[in-house]
């Protein structure tokens, strides 16, 4: 168990952001998912900015790597290239 106060504060702050995270790639990953599913090129196209800013702003806080956000990215925009 922590000793220091600071260190109190910090296992507190800790549990906070690992929870903050874990929500944010939670709905990241769904609207991914989400758009991967859309068979609507209209639709899928209205999508893609809000997914790719979601995916910017993951990879801006190191919830996940930058070039993880870039494959993403890169992915959904071939998936949706190829909707009739």
């Amino acid at each position: 168990m922590a000793n220091h106060k600071s260190a109190e504060k910090r296992i507190r702050q800790t549990k906070v952001h690992r929870l903050t995270n874990r929500y944010a790639a939670r709905t990241t990953r769904n609207s991914v998912r989400k758009l991967r599913a859309t068979t609507s090129k209209e639709d899928a196209q209205k999508m893609y900015p809000e997914v790719c800013s979601m995916l910017d702003k993951l990879a801006k806080k190191n919830v996940i790597h930058k070039n993880k956000a870039g494959n993403l990215k890169s992915k959904l925009a071939a998936h949706i290239s190829k909707l009739a």
